[in-house]
């Protein structure tokens, strides 16, 4: 059975993709870490820089996303809350 992605984690895995990446990352390996379509991806982004949870810089060469302080937190507790859920069997 396929089960949907929710919001929640969706922004989850776009901001472990750049956490991974060392803190930067392209707008590409994005595209294909968080397994999103490019329209779905830029609204994201968009939410995101918004929200303070990344930061967009813009270079010659390109685009990169950076997450920030308030990116970092979020990781740290949705893992929390998805332990939580763990632990009591109801993910």
């Amino acid at each position: 059975m396929n089960k949907r992605r929710d919001r929640l984690q969706v922004i989850y895995d776009i901001l472990k993709a750049i956490q991974d990446k060392n803190g930067k990352i392209k707008p590409t390996h994005i595209l294909y870490k968080s397994n999103l379509s490019h329209q779905m991806m830029e609204e994201y982004l968009k939410e995101l820089i918004e929200g303070g949870f990344i930061i967009e810089t813009k270079k010659p060469e390109g685009r990169t996303y950076q997450l920030t302080e308030k990116g970092f937190d979020y990781l740290r507790k949705y893992q929390v809350i998805t332990d939580f859920v763990d632990s009591f069997g109801l993910s």
